[in-house]
């Protein structure tokens, strides 16, 4: 039974990808470390909470006693690291919390799995370190071309930056002491349990409200999309085939402004759930300081050589995503209540 530390777990992307791999995978069992911040929910892993093989430690990845404990005596083979201030508003705010959890806490998990794992006669080749990381690192994009794995690094946000950080330590310990990493540089994810302060959430909960819908700048910042099952499938498969020290670009080929993602919120709930919602709820503001024009990844290589390639267009992923919410309206009033509303009004103002 392969046993695999997840970090992060409870938040978007993390909580998906545990959904995903026990369904997938039954001779496993999985360690879950999560801070539980404002992004991490426990309710993103209901159902599961009761399965044998999936165990949750509520501790912060910079904890280095608590993550030796965790090393010492569930002795993972695989660690992979979702754990991550992700949002680049926030990044803006508070720097310093971002630099600390997205590089020292990657050093933390690196440096500690190195112990565990290593020994005189190097690292066995079942172990396997995974950082999920972000095509902002490469910055930003003109009208044509996309990211390649080669693309020079180029972060313009806290965020992006520290990520950028994280990234390099990570490669710098397959280069230095041999140990078996990947690298994943994933394109804007969305789904069911996404928290709403990211676009397409944000946009279908306050539409819902009939509050504004803030965009920023003119929307025509662009974006490839990619729904996050296909997310989780091109992880597992990297975890299983990857080359050791390996980038892996995912990216879905579905490039977008934000503008049309959100008039294609506002279409469809206009037409499915309420006829007064429509495109009179859009409030352009301020665009955000180092705001990226566009993103696009070339996923030529992780299809290439593992075979991946995203089985979800967007037109059907946008239509399960905006029906994922409508379904768990009371999920969405448990985020949204509290710190959340503070954080909002001190982002958007008040409508």
């Amino acid at each position: 039974m392969r046993t695999l530390l997840i970090t992060g777990g409870a938040g978007f992307i993390g909580s998906n990808f545990i959904h995903y791999y026990l369904a997938k995978h039954r001779d496993c069992r999985l360690i879950n470390l999560d801070k539980l911040t404002y992004a991490g929910n426990l309710e993103n892993l209901q159902g599961i909470d009761g399965d044998p093989r999936y165990h949750f430690i509520h501790g912060d990845i910079c904890d280095k006693d608590i993550v030796e404990n965790i090393f010492r005596e569930t002795e993972p083979e695989w660690a992979v690291n979702f754990a991550a201030e992700s949002h680049v508003d926030r990044s803006i705010k508070e720097p310093e919390t971002f630099i600390k959890t997205n590089v020292f806490g990657t050093f933390n998990l690196l440096d500690i799995s190195r112990h565990h794992w290593g020994n005189v006669d190097g690292f066995k080749e079942h172990v396997k370190f995974l950082q999920v990381s972000t095509d902002e690192v490469y910055g930003s994009l003109g009208p044509t071309g996309f990211f390649t794995e080669e693309t020079p690094l180029d972060p313009h946000s806290p965020y992006s930056a520290s990520k950028a950080g994280a990234d390099l330590l990570v490669k710098s310990y397959f280069d230095t002491y041999g140990m078996p990493v990947n690298i994943t540089r994933c394109s804007n994810n969305y789904g069911p349990y996404q928290f709403p302060e990211k676009l397409i959430p944000l946009m279908i909960n306050n539409a819902l409200e009939k509050k504004s819908l803030p965009v920023y700048g003119d929307g025509m910042n662009i974006r490839d999309w990619l729904y996050v099952e296909d997310h989780c499938q091109a992880i597992d498969m990297v975890l299983r085939y990857g080359t050791p020290g390996e980038v892996y670009n995912i990216g879905g080929h579905n490039e977008r402004p934000n503008i049309q993602i959100v008039r294609t919120i506002l279409a469809y709930l206009h037409e499915h759930v309420d006829q007064s919602i429509d495109e009179g709820l859009i409030k352009f503001v301020e665009d955000r300081k180092g705001h990226d024009r566009r993103y696009g990844i070339d996923p030529a290589k992780i299809r290439r050589e593992l075979g991946w390639q995203p089985e979800t267009t967007f037109e059907d992923g946008i239509i399960k995503t905006i029906r994922w919410y409508l379904d768990n309206k009371k999920w969405l009033n448990s985020v949204t209540s509290g710190e959340y509303q503070q954080y909002y009004r001190r982002m958007y103002g008040s409508n």
